[in-house]
């Protein structure tokens, strides 16, 4: 059981059971979790990576299959999105279910309640990745464009890609997190200070992870350590915070932008919503599926690098969508580097589409403005979103595919131009390579 005291208080318009702690982080929207963590002999088995990664790639899930052979595994309770559209999908959204009731039975999992856990990754590249994983509001959160909440999307929602998703999680017993949180810490105030304080801390686990992931580590922080980091947020949206940083005392203040699992978010929303169609408001904040589980990584974490997320395209005639580019965008051509400049490869081209005068601020804008376009005449052909540069050249010299790689944006762009415009154009930029997404170690009961 945890020493750490519950009571009811009465915060804003809702009232319920909440932790002591939470009452430092309710202008943050970010608050401690009941975190249940693994308990099993090999964590290396346990954790999987984002089950939004590899989508294209059904022999990468393979080879986690004979990895993780028999042993208990969070693979077990989540559908790697390669597995959507199979005609068997309902059947393994059934015995994800079906898995974590039994595992919650078998006592597979410990209790960390009442908690924040400061993660360091150890990258594909060997640099060290600095997090803290935490429960968000998501009242709080709202994927609409143009959102003025605190927690915000950073790219459009592709609304379509909700729905199957919610099947995932409407009737889960738990929630395993692969969401990651941007904050725009240029000072190094929140998460860097608990790097030199490991040692007051409970160590969790350190793992190495399967298939390239590198290592992971989790530290349990202290209640004085929860104390600051809550300050350090509420730091971060001051009106002279505002001011400093993007010239904007009065501007509603973004703490938290989606980095990575923006539909993953959605659905979790999208679930508490219709769960308040049958809760009376007064039960509202009592509900576990309220929050959601994430990682909160600073902006400027010197690990984290920004990489484009290319498109490839299935079954595509090459010269019908030169033509319709051309027709799209009149001015374009193939070579040059003015304007926006984009790599085209397939199996019979190696070469860059220019269009030299774009309307769109970044050159994602501009090629997905015309593959909205061509994608809805062309129902034949169909588009993966791809990380990493080598992955989509292969895909792209595969018969009737073509991959559009695309430059990277700079970090400095993110938080000025979701406040600015909104939203970016989805599926904008990645951070980092696909073998340093998130991999699911903890998780969280959400009914």
């Amino acid at each position: 059981f945890s020493s750490r005291r519950r009571h009811t208080r009465y915060i804003g318009d809702w009232s319920s059971d909440v932790c002591s702690s939470d009452l430092s982080f309710q202008e943050t929207g970010f608050y401690p979790a009941d975190i249940l963590l693994p308990n099993v002999r090999d964590m290396r088995k346990w954790a999987v990576i984002a089950c939004d990664q590899f989508t294209s790639q059904p022999a990468y899930w393979q080879k986690v299959e004979q990895e993780v052979g028999e042993a208990p595994t969070a693979l077990r309770l989540v559908l790697p999105e390669v597995y959507l559209d199979q005609p068997d999908v309902e059947q393994r959204i059934q015995a994800v279910n079906t898995c974590m009731e039994m595992y919650l039975a078998e006592n597979r999992f410990r209790s960390v309640p009442d908690s924040l856990v400061y993660v360091e990754r150890t990258q594909s590249d060997g640099h060290i990745r600095h997090g803290i994983v935490g429960r968000i509001d998501l009242e709080q959160y709202d994927f609409t464009p143009g959102s003025k909440a605190l927690i915000r999307a950073t790219e459009g929602t592709v609304l379509e890609r909700i729905p199957p998703r919610v099947r995932v999680r409407e009737h889960a017993a738990l929630e395993l997190p692969h969401v990651m949180l941007l904050i725009d810490d240029p000072a190094h105030t929140v998460i860097s200070p608990l790097e030199s304080e490991k040692d007051d801390m409970e160590r969790l686990y350190d793992t190495d992870l399967m298939l390239g992931g590198g290592r992971a580590a989790g530290y349990r922080l202290t209640e004085a350590q929860m104390e600051r980091t809550a300050a350090a947020l509420r730091g971060l949206i001051t009106p002279e915070a505002m001011a400093k940083k993007y010239g904007r005392a009065d501007a509603a203040p973004l703490l938290f932008a989606v980095g990575d699992g923006n539909h993953s978010l959605a659905t979790a929303r999208t679930c508490y919503e219709d769960l308040k169609k049958v809760t009376p408001p007064e039960q509202w904040a009592s509900l576990p599926a309220r929050y959601a589980l994430v990682e909160v990584v600073n902006l400027h974490d010197p690990a984290l690098q920004f990489a484009p997320i290319h498109r490839v395209l299935f079954h595509v005639d090459e010269e019908t969508l030169w033509k319709a580019f051309l027709e799209f965008y009149p001015d374009a051509r193939i070579g040059g580097v003015e304007g926006h400049s984009i790599e085209v490869c397939s199996r019979d081209r190696q070469e860059r589409w220019c269009v030299p005068s774009p309307k769109a601020q970044l050159a994602v804008g501009t090629l997905q403005s015309f593959l909205d376009a061509y994608l809805k005449i062309h129902p034949e052909t169909t588009v993966d979103y791809i990380h990493g540069d080598d992955t989509a050249r292969e895909l792209g010299q595969k018969p009737g595919n073509l991959a559009f790689l695309l430059p990277v944006m700079g970090k400095d762009q993110l938080f000025s131009t979701v406040m600015a415009d909104g939203v970016l154009p989805r599926k904008t930029f990645s951070m980092g390579a696909a073998e340093d997404k998130r991999y699911y170690l903890e998780a969280r009961k959400i009914r």
